[in-house]
C-alpha cells in the first residue's frame, strides 16, 4: 500500500561513496567518462541501425531497444550520483528516489526479457536460417518488443505499487541510488511480503528469461555440432558471442543482487554490484556489440565515408 505519510518525507540522505571522500573526485571523473561512453555508444548504435539498411534486421531492431533502455536507465541514475559525488550535502528528493526505484526495476526486467528475445532470434537464425525472415518478420518483432515492455511493467512496477509500505527514519540511503533491496531496509513494518514479491518477480523476469536463453543456446549448440562446414560453425558462434557476453555479465550481477537472501547483503557489496549492472554494463554493451561484430564495423565505416564525402562536396566551391 502507498504510505499515508508520504507528504511528510521530502528528501533522503544518499550516502553514495561518502565513506571514501578521497575517492569521490576520481570516481566522478571515471563515472562521467563511463556515462559519456554510454550515451555516445548507445546513441551511435541507434543511428547506425536507423540509417544503414544492411542493419535493419530483427537482431539489430532488438539491439536498438536495448540501446534505448541503457540510455534511459543510466540517465535516471547517474546524473544524480555524479552531482552527489561533488556536493557537500548529499541528498535526494523523495520523489526522485521513488522514480529511481520504479525505473531501475522496470528497466532491469525489460532488459532480461529483451535479452531472452534476442536469444530466441539467434536460435531462429542458426537453426532455421531459410525461414528466418519469414518467422522473424516485422510484425512479429514489433509484437515481441511491445510484449517485452508491457510484461516488464506489469511484472515489476505494478507489484511494487501494490506492496509499497511506509518508510521509517532516519531517512538514509546507504547506496549510490534508490532501488528496492536498499529501500526495504527502511520499511517500518515487516518486509516478508515485499521480499517474497521481490523473489517471485525476480523468478519471472530473471529466471524464466534465463531458462529461455539457456534452452535457445542448447538448441544452437546441437545445430552447430551437426554442421559439416567449419566456416558455418565459426559464423554461428560469431553471431552469438556478443549476446552471450552481455548475458553472462548482466545476469550474473542481477541474480546475485535480487535473488540472494537479505542476510547475505551488505551496503558496500550492493554498491559495487549496482555499479556493474546500472553504470558499467550499459556502457560496455555497445562496445561489445560493435567491436565483435563485422556488420557494425562495416556500417560504421560506410557511414563515416558518406559523411566525409558529403562534407568534402559542401566544402568545394
Amino acid at each position: 500500500m502507498i504510505p499515508e505519510n508520504i507528504s511528510a518525507i521530502t528528501e533522503l540522505a544518499l550516502l553514495g561513496f561518502s565513506n571514501h571522500p578521497q575517492a569521490e573526485v576520481p570516481l566522478f571523473l571515471l563515472f562521467s567518462l563511463t556515462y559519456l561512453v554510454n550515451l555516445f555508444g548507445n546513441t551511435a548504435v541507434i543511428i547506425l541501425v536507423v540509417m544503414e539498411s544492411s542493419l535493419q534486421t530483427p537482431m539489430y531492431f532488438f539491439l536498438c531497444h536495448l540501446a534505448f533502455l541503457n540510455i534511459f536507465y543510466t540517465t535516471a541514475v547517474v546524473p544524480k550520483m555524479l552531482f552527489n559525488l561533488l556536493a557537500s550535502r548529499k541528498v535526494i528528493s523523495y520523489t526522485l528516489c521513488l522514480a529511481q526505484t520504479y525505473i531501475s526495476l522496470f528497466m532491469g526486467a525489460a532488459e532480461c526479457i529483451l535479452l531472452a528475445i534476442m536469444a530466441l532470434d539467434r536460435y531462429v537464425a542458426v537453426c532455421h536460417p531459410l525461414r528466418y525472415l519469414l518467422i522473424m518478420n516485422r510484425s512479429v518483432c514489433a509484437q515481441l518488443a511491445a510484449g517485452a515492455w508491457t510484461i516488464s511493467f506489469f511484472a515489476s512496477v505494478v507489484p511494487l505499487c501494490v506492496t509499497m509500505a511506509p518508510l521509517c527514519g532516519p531517512y538514509v540511503v546507504d547506496h549510490i541510488f534508490c532501488e528496492v533491496p536498499v529501500l526495504l531496509r527502511m520499511v517500518c513494518s515487516d518486509t516478508s511480503l515485499q521480499e517474497v514479491m521481490m523473489v517471485v518477480g525476480a523468478a519471472g523476469t530473471l529466471l524464466l528469461p534465463f531458462l529461455l536463453i539457456a534452452l535457445s543456446y542448447l538448441h544452437i549448440l546441437v545445430a552447430v555440432a551437426r554442421m559439416r562446414s567449419a566456416e558455418g560453425r565459426r559464423k554461428a558462434f560469431s553471431t552469438c558471442s556478443s549476446h552471450l557476453t552481455v548475458v553472462t555479465v548482466y545476469y550474473g550481477t542481477g541474480m546475485f543482487m535480487y535473488m540472494r537472501p537479505k542476510a547475505l547483503s551488505s551496503a558496500e557489496g550492493d554498491k559495487v554490484i549496482s555499479l556493474f549492472y546500472a553504470v558499467i554494463n550499459p556502457a560496455l554493451n555497445p562496445l561489445i556489440y560493435s567491436l565483435r561484430n563485422k556488420d557494425m564495423k562495416r556500417a560504421s565505416k560506410r557511414l563515416l565515408e558518406k559523411w566525409a564525402l558529403t562534407h568534402r562536396q559542401k566544402a568545394q566551391p
